[in-house]
């Protein structure tokens, strides 16, 4: 009963309050306030305001709040937990699989194939040639640009 009688005369000073800024000229600022003042005025005849003060003041209102407090927690701490550890159980597996994969079996052999297995022969006597495809005309405009 009480929390009616206070919407209502918050209700009532809103407007009074809305229809001295309206006979100042600022007609846009009153009608927001005379919305604002609207609003307490319709949850006491909806009977918002009635339902709320019942929920406020019982015990069973309250513990239910505290379990929903509890399941929030809970949801927040498995988020964590999940973000910590890489996602759901699938995308670890999927993860788990995809490192398998990026290692060789015998990745710890050399896998440089037959040419690794002969030592490599250079006889000493021929300079090495440049094959006739290779160009350095690039990298000598590059060191020619630079004075060297």
């Amino acid at each position: 009963m009480i929390a009616e009688t206070v919407c209502s005369a918050v209700a009532a000073a809103g407007l009074g309050i809305a229809a001295v800024t309206a006979y100042r000229k600022r007609f846009l600022t009153a009608a927001r306030l005379a919305a604002y003042s609207l609003v307490p005025l319709g949850l006491v005849m909806t009977g918002v305001v009635e339902w709320a003060a019942d929920t406020a003041f019982s015990p069973t209102a309250w513990a239910g709040v505290g379990v929903l407090g509890a399941a929030w927690l809970l949801f927040m701490a498995t988020r964590a937990v999940e973000r910590r550890t890489g996602g759901t159980r699938k995308e670890r597996r999927a993860a788990r699989a995809a490192q398998r994969e990026a290692v060789a079996p015998a990745a710890s052999a050399p896998s440089l194939g037959p040419a690794a297995a002969r030592p490599a022969v250079r006889s000493e006597t021929k300079p090495r040639k440049a094959p006739a495809g290779e160009d350095f005309s690039d990298i000598e405009a590059i060191l020619k640009k630079h004075g060297i």
